[in-house]
């Protein structure tokens, strides 16, 4: 659950829990709902008609410090607006996946499903994957070129990327539509992901998907050595014990000179967002490293010039470290 929206004119938190907490959430629940299904509809038309149209649902919008009402129309939290389709697009894919996640967790008896990643449905896997391409596009477009050699790594014939975790490949794909001439590889350890991913491979543009190769493969079984210009390392997918056997092959795996790029969750400010993190990191079977500590393990590897890239509001940090030089 994101944190407590700030209204628009006093700049304080309107979600408070008060005498009953259970009721203030359950109904939290349907503000999501309301926002979920109001940024659907504006994909395909204007925000102002979407929100005219259905006046009970904006109040619910309205009521939590995301919509109010200006003099000519309405006027959004800053975290609503978005700078295209795509990047709208992946953000709802991720908070349906949230969603629906959160809904297997109240279903679920146990609390922690076994198989993380593996006990989701096909439609979580493909909500969740989807949303990974905006975090591919800002990799491509926004990160690459900081790093120094990497964009002309990349350009050189026979580039190759290695997208650990890769799910349904909506990263690999975003990665090999903006990175003309690269092969991304594809690895994951849930043969039912690969499956979902071959089906959007096969829907997506012959000429980018020709690029892109999925595989049954754990990061930890990786064996090749200076072969890739730049690994992508979804870093919270990970156990610590799967993260701790893998980070010492793909390091070798990266040729003299080229870059790792892991992404992390962003550390929240509030004791809510905090706990929810742990906790939904632990049931999907990763891990809860924040930024801080992917740095260090990256750096006790040999690994230097580190730094980090912040993407979107709430949204991942991500850390880069190259190989050295030979």
């Amino acid at each position: 659950m994101s944190a407590p929206p700030e209204s628009a004119e006093s700049g304080g938190p309107v979600l408070v829990l008060g005498d009953d907490p259970a009721a203030v959430l359950e109904a939290a629940v349907w503000a999501m709902a309301a926002l979920v299904s109001t940024q659907r509809q504006a994909l395909s038309e204007p925000l102002d008609d979407v929100l005219q149209r259905d006046p009970r649902r904006t109040a619910v919008l309205e009521s939590v410090g995301l919509v109010r009402r200006g003099p000519d129309g309405y006027v959004l939290h800053p975290s609503l607006p978005q700078a295209d389709a795509a990047t709208a697009g992946s953000a709802l894919a991720a908070k349906l996946s949230s969603l629906r996640q959160a809904v297997a967790a109240a279903s679920d008896g146990a609390g922690t499903p076994e198989g993380g990643w593996g006990a989701q449905s096909d439609e979580v896997l493909l909500d969740q994957g989807r949303a990974s391409a905006a975090t591919g596009r800002a990799l491509a477009g926004k990160i690459v070129p900081r790093l120094a050699g990497c964009a002309e790594r990349l350009a050189a014939e026979g580039s190759r990327v290695l997208d650990v975790g890769t799910g349904v490949g909506a990263l690999a794909l975003a990665l090999a539509e903006r990175l003309p001439g690269t092969r991304v590889e594809g690895i994951d350890v849930l043969e039912r992901a690969l499956d979902l991913g071959r089906a959007e491979l096969a829907a997506a543009d012959p000429a980018v998907a020709a690029r892109v190769s999925l595989s049954l493969k754990d990061a930890a079984d990786v064996s090749e050595k200076d072969a890739y210009q730049l690994v992508w390392l979804p870093a919270p997918f990970l156990s610590e014990v799967a993260l701790a056997a893998a980070l010492p092959r793909l390091a070798e795996a990266l040729a003299p000179g080229a870059w790792l790029v892991a992404g992390t969750n962003p550390v929240a400010e509030d004791p809510l967002r905090r706990s929810v993190g742990r906790w939904t990191a632990v049931r999907g079977g990763g891990n809860s490293f924040d930024t801080a500590r992917m740095t260090e393990e990256l750096e006790a590897l040999g690994l230097g010039e580190t730094n980090t890239f912040p993407t979107v509001p709430g949204g991942p940090v991500l850390v880069a470290a190259r190989r050295p030089e030979l």
